[in-house]
């Protein structure tokens, strides 16, 4: 382990051991977006839309990314190119007023964004077969080594949210729900116009990259053995009570110089 401290204090390459091969994922080319998602349709189950038409106004309280799909196709006339669709689906939860409910009504509903970008992936004609399938599994099908498209998602963020009396004032979403996301929510979505219709506005901070699986040759320092010790967790609470640090910025909230961003 000494020779890993002084590879790290030096980064001289006489301190590693040997070059060694590692297969491992290379990001070709990546982009980063901000996008702010004006006026997108939300979509209830059938059971919930009589709040949304009985409501008088809406406010959004939070939105999560519940899943992002992702379509990956070449580029005619492009060699190395790729195109990267992506379906956002995000649970939108709402708070519905007015009606015969005297307090705000929570409801969740799914809201659905689509985005297309262009990202460099390089080239690759082989074939690629692993060991594990039976005789009768077939591989080719799956065979081509393609790179892979990634999507990291920030915490969207809800902006605002309206009701209106007609489905024609927002984007409306024309992608089919999955199954899956159905069955969370307890049935199917109706994208048939209603009486009334909720549209929110979603700020979005995105990072797609596109990754390869290469063979590449990086130096070893050693073995990576950890030096800590598994520590058993207590079963006495003030135990576990007493290795928590005194929340001190809970009695000295911060100051509005000491909060980067502000005005000035």
């Amino acid at each position: 382990m000494a020779e890993n401290e002084s590879a790290a204090d030096y980064g001289c390459q006489e301190y590693f051991k040997e070059a060694v091969c590692i297969d491992a994922q290379r990001v070709y080319d990546s982009c980063s977006d901000k996008d702010c998602i004006e006026d997108i349709r939300v979509l209830f189950p059938a059971a919930r839309q009589s709040l949304v038409d009985s409501a008088t106004n809406v406010r959004v309280r939070e939105v999560n990314v519940i899943t992002v799909y992702i379509d990956l196709q070449p580029i005619p006339f492009n060699k190395g190119f790729y195109s990267v669709d992506m379906t956002f689906f995000f649970d939108v939860c709402l708070d519905l007023f007015g009606g015969t409910a005297s307090c705000p009504v929570p409801i969740n509903g799914v809201a659905i964004f689509n985005k297309k970008v262009v990202l460099y992936g390089s080239e690759g004609n082989v074939k690629l077969f692993t060991s594990g399938c039976s005789i009768d599994d077939v591989q080719a099908e799956d065979a081509r080594v393609l790179p892979k498209a990634t999507v990291q998602v920030a915490q969207p963020v809800a902006l605002s949210a309206r009701l209106c009396e007609h489905s024609a004032c927002g984007c409306e979403p024309y992608c089919r729900i999955p199954e899956s996301i159905c069955q969370r929510y307890g049935g199917d979505f109706d994208s048939c116009p209603q009486k009334n219709t909720v549209y929110v506005t979603i700020g979005l901070f995105i990072i797609v990259q596109m990754v390869r699986n290469v063979q590449m040759l990086i130096p070893a320092y050693d073995f990576c053995v950890p030096e800590k010790e598994c520590v058993a967790s207590s079963d006495n609470p003030c135990e576990l009570f007493r290795r928590i640090d005194f929340p001190t910025s809970e009695f000295f909230p911060p100051r509005a110089t000491d909060v980067n961003g502000g005005c000035k």
